[in-house]
């Protein structure tokens, strides 16, 4: 029956029953809130719980196996690491380790251990479970996607005592202790490591931190327990307190365009990634705030296969580089909201070397000039290039997040005003991408990364590297890598780097176009939000609901 019959009907009813119904619809509401928010938990343990929306279901959450960056936003709360960099001053504070000390010729480290530290399954926390953890990660059956490349030239341990510990080195290595700050050295529980399978134990992970992990079910939702005995955490946690979260429950919000909605409901009360757009429009929601993270690391960008041609040949990667307006990328796809990249590192980084700003101003002429002195020209006036008769056809691949479909459609558009046809290749997920790497069957393939040291480049731009997929080989950039590596000196190692950004970009190795900014959606009933250096974990420990 439609609503205008209804009213000549029955308009006192109406009324009455309307007012019932809205009130029933604020009073359930209400209750929805309040089921999310600081309210007893659906295991009926009571107090402050909280659903957070992870962005992505990687295809592992083990941290000594697996390399996602969204795995650690459980996992860095359940694991304590030896050494924490301090997220605001970036410096080194003791972990599960009291303190350290670098040998002379700098070939070992030794790390003396907290005395009064258990896991989560009441397992004691000595220097044998430090060393029953790097047993794990160098052991080749784990395949340690990111772990293993963290320890550097670590060759070894030696148990002192039951509460000391050294590391042993084949050279310096001054990234160690950046690499044990990172939740992929986190310290898991040697008796839960022995229970469980390479490949079951990601399920029943067990730390010392300060939560601990009660629930999975796989690509459903990930449950954390507040570890009420925990009273060993690094200088920046805060106490427990009645405001502390007791339960926080991850569930998956892989489509970026639910993820506004979900905050708006209240159905999540903190999640990463959204869309610049709607961290736009939610920045005016008054229960809501926007927290803009810029995260360290490695640039959005695009590798340059330099072992296939075209791109092997310099003239035409720097004349691709001359023609993208990566201004013009950033602010029609992030909306401003993110920097224009200029090199191989993000300008978060200690070492980012800030002269590169100068090299590759958009200049679509230059780039045409570059391309003609390839021997690319127009020979039918169809406005597209060619070379003894073929087309100037290059392949992109890239996976679809972090919009990056959206900013390859832009480079497509881009160089096809300088004549250049761009096929456009989508992988669904990281193996594929991988796979495409490895094969060379690219011009250009996307992948960032993250982290605090500029050792990071070693992984992307030494001779025969893991992840080396542009295939750029340069001696010299290899010795600056190996001593940057080596050097203690903060000065000597910024020299090395900056020489090595230098050359990258004079070479044209790398296309980069914004750096990374994690858009954090979060309740305006959670304070304490911090994030950690590497910019990407939450300190939950640290998170407080208002009153």
């Amino acid at each position: 029956m439609k609503l205008e019959s209804l009213r000549r009907r029955a308009p006192f009813r109406l009324g009455l029953v309307g007012m019932l119904v809205i009130g029933c619809c604020l009073i359930t509401a209400v209750i929805a809130v309040l089921l999310l928010v600081g309210a007893p938990d659906e295991n009926g343990d009571g107090g402050n719980r909280i659903v957070y929306g992870l962005t992505l279901n990687p295809s592992g959450f083990d941290p000594h196996r697996h390399i996602s960056s969204e795995l650690g936003i459980p996992f860095f709360s359940v694991y304590d690491t030896l050494v924490y960099r301090h997220p605001q001053t970036m410096d080194f504070v003791p972990g599960l380790a009291e303190r350290w000390e670098m040998a002379q010729d700098g070939l070992s480290w030794t790390f003396y251990l907290r005395q009064d530290v258990t896991f989560h399954d009441d397992t004691p926390f000595n220097a044998a479970a430090v060393g029953a953890n790097l047993d794990r990660i160098m052991n080749p059956d784990i395949d340690s996607g990111k772990a293993r490349f963290l320890l550097g030239s670590y060759t070894g341990y030696e148990i002192i005592d039951a509460y000391s510990i050294r590391l042993n080195l084949s050279e310096p290595f001054a990234p160690l202790l950046d690499g044990l700050s990172q939740v992929y050295l986190g310290i898991a529980s040697p008796t839960a490591l022995s229970a469980y399978t390479k490949n079951t134990y990601q399920w029943h992970q067990v730390g010392t931190g300060p939560f601990r992990l009660d629930e999975v079910i796989p690509g459903d939702r990930i449950i954390l327990k507040r570890n009420e005995d925990y009273a060993w955490g690094p200088v920046f946690y805060a106490e427990a307190t009645d405001q502390s979260l007791d339960t926080v429950e991850f569930r998956f919000y892989t489509d970026p365009a639910t993820r506004s909605l979900a905050l708006e409901s209240g159905e999540i009360q903190m999640i990463g990634d959204l869309l610049p757009t709607d961290a736009e429009l939610l920045s005016g929601n008054p229960a809501l705030r926007i927290f803009r993270v810029q995260v360290p690391g490695l640039p959005q960008q695009f590798f340059l296969n330099t072992q296939q041609a075209p791109t092997n040949d310099i003239a035409v990667r720097q004349a691709l580089l001359y023609g993208t307006n990566r201004t013009a990328i950033v602010d029609a796809v992030f909306q401003g909201q993110s920097p224009v990249a200029y090199g191989p590192l993000s300008s978060a980084m200690p070492d980012y070397y800030s002269e590169v700003e100068r090299l590759y101003p958009y200049d679509p002429e230059f780039a045409r000039t570059l391309l003609a002195g390839a021997g690319y020209v127009d020979m039918d006036g169809d406005g597209m290039l060619e070379l003894d008769g073929e087309p100037l056809t290059l392949r992109m691949v890239f996976a679809g997040w972090n919009q990056m479909a959206d900013v390859a459609q832009l480079v497509q558009s881009q160089w096809r005003d300088l004549g250049i046809d761009l096929e456009l290749i989508q992988v669904p997920d990281f193996p594929t991408l991988q796979q495409h790497a490895t094969d060379g069957d690219f011009h250009l393939i996307a992948f960032y990364d993250f982290g605090v040291d500029a050792s990071i480049l070693n992984r992307f731009y030494f001779t025969g590297a893991q992840n080396n997929w542009s295939g750029f080989s340069d001696p010299e950039v290899d010795t600056w890598l190996q001593e940057g590596g080596r050097q203690s000196d903060p000065e000597a190692r910024a020299q090395y780097y900056a020489a090595i950004q230098q050359r990258i970009m004079e070479q044209a190795v790398v296309l980069p176009i914004r750096e990374y900014v994690n858009l954090n959606g979060i309740s305006d009933r959670l304070d304490g939000v911090i994030f950690s250096a590497q910019g990407w974990w939450p300190l939950l420990r640290n998170l407080l609901f208002v009153p």
